[in-house]
C-alpha cells in the first residue's frame, strides 16, 4: 500500500496497492513518471491506527519554543550540583579526584573525564577551578551551526533525512516533531514509512503525517524498506517536495543484516538522486547514557552518521552525555528534546547548552 496526503487541498489519494517487492523491481520503474491510483487498503490485521492516534495525541500540539534551561533542571540539580560543590571544596581548592568521579557519573565517560581534569588543572587563564572545567568542557563541543538544515543536492530534488536508531528512543515521535518544525517554516514534507517490520510504526507515522500536513508514503507491512524509499523519492521529485524524512526499523546494533539494509537504502538514494548526500540522524535516548553512545558508535561505523538527535534530555540528571557524544564520534548534536510538546525539540546551540548547564 502506498498512501499520500496532499496538504494543500487535504485530498487523500492512494498509490499502487502492489508495490515493488524489492529494490531490483523498483529500479525497473525509475523511468516511469506516470502515477497510478487504486483504492486505499484498510489497516492490516493486528495493527491499530486508532491506538497510534491515541499515542500521538498524548503530545500537546504546541509549537511554542521549549526552554533549554528548564529542560536541564534535573542535570543541574544532579551531577552538576555536586560537581560545582567539589570545585569549591575549600581553602585547599578543588577536590580534583571527586571532580573526575562526578564527571564520570554524569555520563561524560572515564577517558574524557581524566582529560578534562588534567587540562583544567593546568590552565592558568581562568579565575577559578569551575571556570577552568567549564572552558575545557566547552572545547569538547563542536562549533554550532545555527542555520543548519538538510540540503538538496540539486534544484528540483528534495533534501533527504534518514532517521535511525533502536526502538524506544522516541524516533517516530521525533520525526513528527521535525515534520511540524519544517512545515511551520513553510517547507513541504513527505514522510516515508520505511519501518515495515511493525504495522504499528506505519500507523503512527501516518497519524503524524496527518497532524503535520505532510504527505505520506507507505507499503504493506513486511515489504522491502528500500522499495519504500524509492517510491518516496520518486513521489517527492514529481511533487517538488522540499524535505523527505524516512523512518527506519528500530534496529538493535547487533543485527548485522538490518544494518546492511540501511546501506542498501543509501544505495537506492544514490541511484535515484545522483549526488545526493542524505542526512543520517541517529536518535539517542539521553537516559541510556554510555549504552546509547555504544550503539551510536556502531551505527556510525556502518552508516556514517551526520548528526545526533538527543531525546529525553529533560528526563536525565546526567546531561554530560552531550560532551561524550561529540567528543567520541565527532558528529554534531543537531537537536535536543527537552519535553513532550512539539516545540520542545530544539536546534542544539553549544553555547546556550553550556550556559544553561552552569546556570
Amino acid at each position: 500500500m502506498f498512501l499520500r496526503r496532499r496538504h494543500k487541498d487535504d485530498a487523500q489519494t492512494a498509490e499502487p496497492a502492489e508495490s515493488p517487492a524489492s529494490v531490483e523491481a523498483a529500479e525497473s520503474l525509475w523511468h516511469t513518471e506516470a502515477e497510478q491510483t487504486a483504492p486505499a487498503e484498510s489497516a492490516p490485521a493486528g495493527s491499530s491506527t486508532s491506538n497510534a492516534a491515541a499515542s500521538v495525541s498524548e503530545v500537546v500540539d504546541d509549537l511554542t519554543p521549549g526552554d533549554l534551561s528548564a529542560g536541564l533542571e534535573r542535570s543541574r540539580g544532579g551531577f552538576m550540583s555536586r560537581l560545582r560543590g567539589a570545585l569549591r571544596a575549600g581553602p585547599s581548592g578543588a577536590d580534583w579526584d571527586t571532580v573526575e568521579e562526578l564527571l564520570i557519573a554524569g555520563d561524560i565517560g572515564g577517558e574524557l573525564a581524566m582529560e578534562v581534569v588534567e587540562r583544567a588543572r593546568a590552565r592558568k587563564d581562568e579565575p577559578s577551578a569551575e571556570a577552568a572545567v567549564r572552558a575545557e568542557l566547552a572545547t569538547r563541543l563542536l562549533p554550532g551551526e545555527p542555520d543548519w538544515r538538510p540540503r538538496s543536492a540539486a534544484p528540483g530534488q528534495p533534501a533527504v533525512v534518514l532517521m535511525v536508531g533502536v526502538n524506544g528512543t522516541g524516533k517516530t515521535t521525533t520525526i513528527g516533531k521535525l515534520a511540524h518544525l519544517y512545515r511551520h517554516e513553510g517547507e513541504s514534507v513527505l514522510l516515508a514509512a520505511a519501518d515495515t517490520f511493525r504495522a504499528a510504526a506505519i500507523d503512527q507515522l501516518r497519524v503524524w503525517a496527518d497532524r503535520s500536513g505532510s504527505q505520506f508514503v507507505a507499503h504493506a507491512p513486511g515489504a522491502d524498506p528500500s522499495a519504500v524509499i524509492f517510491d518516496a523519492l520518486d513521489a517527492a521529485v514529481a511533487r517538488r517536495i522540499d524535505v523527505v524524512i524516512a523512518d527506519t526499523a528500530g534496529r538493535l546494533h547487533t543485527k548485522s543484516n538490518l544494518m546492511e539494509e540501511l546501506a542498501k537504502m543509501r544505495r537506492v538514494i544514490d541511484k535515484r538522486l545522483p549526488g545526493a548526500r542524505p542526512e543520517v540522524l541517529f536518535v539517542l535516548d539521553a537516559t541510556t547514557g554510555q549504552n546509547g553512545l555504544a550503539q551510536a558508535k556502531v551505527f556510525h561505523e556502518t552508516t556514517g552518521l551526520t548528526g545526533i538527535v538527543l531525546t529525553k534530555l529533560d528526563s536525565t540528571a546526567k546531561g554530560g552525555i552531550v560532551f561524550a557524544i561529540e567528543d567520541s564520534l565527532g558528529v554534531p548534536v543537531r537537536f535536543v528534546g527537552v519535553g513532550e510538546k512539539l516545540g520542545d525539540l530544539l536546534p542544539f546551540d553549544p553555547d546556550a547548552f553550556i550556559e544553561a548547564l552552569f546556570a
